[in-house]
């Protein structure tokens, strides 16, 4: 159990929350939202002791053990399924399997257990940690942005994994619709304060608007009352007869409580300046093929794009996505085939190495204003109001902006410039909940076309989807239909393999415990007597290095019918 009372703390005299008193109680999985800055990672550093607070009192239960995914990550050993064994609880460091088991479920292959945790990128360097903190199970998880660099499947995956989790977590995450999915409450800094409720953050956003519309409506009538109190004693204070009733007003209007005027925050509210369209085809691609290496990526693809259409990439990391969104955009030149735009296609393209190409020494008024020369201050500055840079935040240079300003940055020089075809590729990735509603609230309203790639289901659907190109490994598959049409009608391959068969009655626990006994002890006798044989494995006699080999054929089958024996036995502890 975690406990927050009359907790507060500030940063250079700002207050990030003010007197929050909370209490994770036992089984609760618990979304943290809040605008980026509002001190979710802080509140985090908190509960870790990483932080102090300026006042009030954080308690943890004695002996509770708490997972944290943090964003700096350092490695110790050369594989990757040793590093992530290290996750392993005490008295469990050899049940690899279960290490295994989480890595092939945030995308790892098979390959890759005996490969350096070095060789990774940074996004699954952030998997191998996430890993290491699943496979510890402790008593709660704090996930700060665990779905950043997780395919659309491995989402998939944490999300099946989260929903099952026995013990408590508090999950922070830009993706609604997944949090929404695997908790069970909501807790929000808004306002300098922080509070928890049951339910989704629909709920909770749903009961804030409330208060404060109730707030605001209790306000102004106070104000009226006050105002009208205030103008009898002005108006009869100083005469005789009507002391007495001045008086008693002048009493009342000192016990009426004031309430503050709520500051208005500012919302991120937009829509594209689309450009007409007056043909029906915006783009026609043949036979595509582009490669990085021998193999071709990209071997042969065709699409065509009409006015209004929605076209969805998807897929798990490294099948082209983005590198097919930049043959579309002409970011990148095809091996073969041919790309033809009418003359009348007007492209916005969101890119991810658009915001890197930001220049830093510019503002950002300077770069919305760079995206269309025709626009004239006024105009200029209205859209960096738009995206949340008013006044003098629109004179800020590019090079001090954070990952979710720049975004917004690019998304201002998209508004900036008439469109009729969107290019996105994860155009959510540094934006807060908010911004993502704003943004898929102008994609809906938008009526030209739209070629996204995203692994936020949410988008998927919401964007009524005409077409879906799924990307596999060297393979392009073209789907005519929705989002929640494709999982019906084809599904993704790999939750194909790993669904069970149906189900059969549920193995005897102790007589699985029995079978892995046996299993284990002659699995110790075998590794004993391949011990004494690799010692005479120099010798070159053929005999000895014949029965090594069938040993060690023996010792692998052994291991896999641990592995699955393991498995049963995991499965049968969670039967009623």
């Amino acid at each position: 159990m975690i406990q927050f009372d009359d907790v507060s703390l500030s940063f250079s005299g700002h207050p990030l929350f003010e007197h929050a008193s909370f209490t994770l109680q036992k089984g609760e999985r618990c979304g943290l939202i809040g605008r980026n800055g509002s001190g979710k990672s802080t509140l985090f550093r908190l509960i870790e002791g990483e932080m102090e607070p300026d006042k009030g009192a954080i308690s943890v239960s004695k002996n509770y053990r708490i997972g944290y995914l943090q964003q700096h990550i350092h490695f110790t050993k050369p594989t990757l399924l040793e590093e992530a064994a290290l996750g392993l609880p005490p008295g469990e460091e050899d049940h690899l399997y279960k290490a295994e088991r989480i890595l092939f479920g945030l995308g790892f292959s098979e390959e890759d257990l005996e490969a350096s945790p070095g060789k990774f990128s940074g996004g699954y360097h952030l998997r191998l940690h996430l890993a290491k903190v699943l496979i510890s199970e402790p008593n709660c998880l704090l996930l700060d942005e665990p779905t950043n660099y997780l395919d659309i499947l491995s989402m998939r995956w944490l999300a099946r994994f989260l929903s099952q989790w026995k013990g408590e977590f508090i999950l922070i995450s830009h993706d609604r619709d997944f949090m929404d999915q695997v908790t069970t409450h909501t807790m929000g800094i808004h306002r300098e304060k922080v509070r928890k409720m049951r339910g989704t953050t629909l709920d909770f956003f749903g009961q804030i608007l409330l208060e404060e519309e109730v707030h605001e409506r209790t306000r102004v009538k106070a104000d009226k009352k006050r105002a009208h109190l205030q103008g009898y004693i002005d108006r009869f204070g100083a005469k005789a007869s009507k002391a007495g009733q001045a008086q008693a007003r002048k009493k009342a209007l000192e016990r009426e409580p004031v309430l503050e005027k709520l500051n208005q925050i500012s919302a991120l509210s937009f829509e594209f300046n689309e450009a007409p369209f007056p043909g029906k085809k915006l783009l026609d691609a043949k036979h595509l093929k582009f490669s990085y290496t021998d193999e071709p990526l990209i071997p042969d693809f065709s699409l065509e794009i009409e006015k209004g259409e929605r076209v969805a990439l998807i897929g798990k990391n490294g099948r082209g996505k983005s590198t097919l969104l930049r043959l579309i955009g002409k970011d990148l030149g095809p091996e073969s085939g041919t790309l033809t735009y009418s003359e009348n296609t007007r492209i916005g393209y969101f890119g991810q190495t658009h915001v890197e190409r930001l220049s830093s020494a510019r503002t950002i008024e300077q770069e919305i204003a760079q995206a269309n020369p025709q626009l004239n201050f006024t105009q200029v500055k209205a859209i960096a109001g738009l995206m949340l840079f008013s006044g003098a935040l629109a004179e800020k240079k590019i090079s001090v902006l954070s990952g979710g300003e720049k975004s917004r940055v690019l998304l201002g020089k998209i508004v900036a410039t008439p469109c009729n075809l969107l290019l996105l590729d994860e155009p959510t990735h540094h934006l807060d909940i908010e911004s993502i509603e704003a943004l898929i609230d102008a994609l809906e309203d938008f009526s030209g076309s739209v070629v996204i790639v995203t692994h936020s289901e949410l988008i998927l659907r919401r964007l009524n989807l005409d077409k879906i190109i799924l990307c596999e490994e060297s393979k392009q598959t073209l789907f005519l239909g929705s989002y929640d049409e494709f999982l019906e009608k084809i599904g993704w391959e790999e939750e194909k393999k790993e669904r069970p068969p149906k189900k059969a009655p549920p193995p005897d626990r102790k007589l699985l415990d029995r079978a892995i006994a046996s299993a284990e002890k002659e699995l110790s006798r075998l590794e004993e007597e391949m011990k004494k044989n690799e010692a005479l494995l120099s010798s070159g006699d053929p005999q000895v290095i014949q029965t090594f080999r069938m040993q060690q054929k023996k010792l692998e089958e052994l291991e896999s019918k641990l592995y699955s024996l393991y498995e049963q036995y995991a499965a049968s502890k969670q039967k009623p």
